[in-house]
């Protein structure tokens, strides 16, 4: 019998065909719901690389006013992560999502009313302020309804959102921005923030009243269910060292958990925000158009974010996993520059560098979650995700100046391919955990 084998089996009421039915309807119950919260997230974060398209030329903004906007978001965000992740724990997972929700799509919707840079920075900034602690919070909770054993398949699912958003923005907001100008005297851009901002607040509030903040409140479990999952939960929780609040800011694992997360996120972010910018330049002019080829690359992304976190919940190999990833993405992103003038070879260097990028983040979460609980496991997601999202306020007007200065992407891509493979390196430096290799045999 294998270690992992012998933590589930501690819980006795939970045969392997009742713990798989139980988890079937944890799932179906939470994931739903939790997919379109994300989803929402995403495509309010994305928008702003549609509007600006337009807003630029409108407001007279320069790239670089719109990369320091962009990445002014994440100032708000990393500042009050940890706060807000906190609050969660006192709170309620379902309050707290419930009143980020409400307030990141009332403020998203109020920035079509920006009409200066100074509007415009305010409006982003309070808007990371608003979005902070969403992600780990739901990484958090997820935790408090799931094993290791489900947990990679259920993050898979929440942030294949990330993929689900940028396949569905990118037509969405080229259809608004082609078909909505001058209606009530508002522009595009204008209907875009609103109209993407408002889901946002409708499912803020229901938030409120479907979820619940820990199983023990679930009234759609039955005693004798509430009871297996906490034993379950319990039995893997004695398997980890207990760690401390302080034992989270002191671990060499999260600071270089950090610094990887934060690879990603000067890749991604950057992918994000300039995405439009880049097919744009490939000699795509039409905005529907640029919109339905933006979609690509996220598409081939929804399925390699479930095909790869399927991949590492059977072998669990995850940081060698990680490892190649990002070497492709690095690879994929080097390779940009040499093809940029050919938008079929652009497009598909995009879409493998996506498939590098998205195929990694459900997989990433598999290394914190296992070195810390309750309090610690909170503080740890928290502080990977703001130290982590540190360069998400800088990716977007470094482009943006790079951009402006140069008239061209070149530099910036190069730039992503130097850090996805600065992530690789400090992903070989990272040594496993031997906890989560004593819990991480492949499941029979």
């Amino acid at each position: 019998m294998t270690a992992r084998s012998t933590v589930l089996a501690s819980a006795p009421t939970l045969e392997h065909g009742v713990e798989r039915a139980l988890f079937t309807r944890i799932a179906w119950r939470l994931m739903p719901f939790l997919f379109c919260c994300y989803l929402i997230a995403q495509i309010d974060r994305m928008n702003v690389s549609f509007a600006k398209l337009e807003m630029l030329q409108d407001l007279g903004f320069s790239e670089t006013v719109y990369g320091l906007g962009a990445g002014i978001f994440f100032a708000g965000y990393v500042l009050f992560e940890v706060p807000s992740n906190m609050m969660l724990k006192r709170f309620g997972a379902h309050r707290w999502i419930g009143r980020i929700m409400i307030s990141w799509g009332l403020l998203s919707a109020a920035t079509l009313f920006v009409t200066t840079p100074t509007q415009f920075y305010f409006m982003r900034f309070l808007l990371g302020v608003a979005e902070a602690g969403f992600f780990p919070g739901i990484i958090f909770y997820l935790t408090q309804w799931f094993t290791t054993r489900y947990r990679t398949r259920m993050t898979a699912i929440f942030m294949t959102a990330i993929a689900v958003a940028g396949l569905l923005v990118g037509p969405v907001s080229g259809l608004i921005l082609r078909g909505m100008p001058g209606w009530h005297g508002l522009h595009g851009w204008q209907w875009l923030f609103l109209i993407e901002g408002v889901p946002a607040v409708a499912l803020g509030l229901a938030s409120l009243i479907y979820l619940d903040a820990t199983p023990q409140h679930a009234t759609w479990l039955s005693a004798e269910e509430k009871l297996a999952l906490n034993e379950a939960l319990a039995a893997e929780q004695t398997s980890a060292a207990d760690s401390r609040l302080a034992d989270v800011f002191r671990s060499p694992r999260v600071w270089l958990l950090s610094a990887i997360y934060g690879c990603y996120g000067m890749s991604f972010f950057g992918f994000v925000f300039w995405l439009p910018t880049i097919v744009k330049s490939a000699g795509v002019d039409n905005p529907l158009h640029i919109g339905l080829l933006t979609a690509i690359p996220w598409a081939v992304a929804v399925l390699a974010m479930m095909r790869v976190a399927a991949y590492v919940d059977r072998h669990r190999n995850t940081r060698s996993v990680l490892i190649v990833l990002a070497v492709l993405a690095a690879f994929a992103w080097g390779l940009s520059p040499l093809v940029q003038h050919n938008a079929v070879l652009s497009m598909s260097v995009l879409t493998l560098a996506m498939f590098g990028l998205m195929a990694s983040l459900p997989v990433f979460w598999n290394l914190p979650t296992t070195l810390f609980r309750g309090s610690a496991a909170a503080a740890a997601i928290a502080m990977i995700t703001s130290l982590g999202n540190l360069p998400g306020f800088f990716s977007p007007y470094i482009v943006g100046w790079i951009k402006q200065t140069t008239g061209s992407m070149n530099l910036a891509m190069a730039l992503f391919a130097a850090v996805t493979l600065l992530g690789a390196i400090l992903l070989a430096v990272l040594r496993d955990d031997p906890r989560e290799a004593a819990r991480s045999q492949p499941a029979t």
